[in-house]
């Protein structure tokens, strides 16, 4: 049975064009409509103020109440 290890990010980052995914020494830029349709709506106060979990596994929008998993964010741009 083959696993595969989650992704994790090390630091996240909000833009005007969308969230920036650091996972090592690789970035990856998501625009916010490619998030999900509440982030896309946002103003640019709530999308700024995103808290990365202390394991990098999600990310979690408190003005918003809106959790994303970095697996489901990268998974998504397939």
């Amino acid at each position: 049975m083959q696993t595969t290890e989650p992704i994790t990010a090390t630091a996240i980052e909000a833009t005007a064009e969308g969230l920036v995914l650091i996972l090592g020494e690789r970035r990856v830029c998501i625009a916010w409509d490619q998030c999900s349709p509440m982030l896309a709506s946002a103003t640019e106060a709530e999308r700024i103020n995103a808290e990365l979990s202390p394991g990098g596994y999600g990310i979690h929008w408190p003005l918003l109440d809106e959790d994303l998993s970095v697996n489901g964010l990268l998974r998504d741009l397939d």
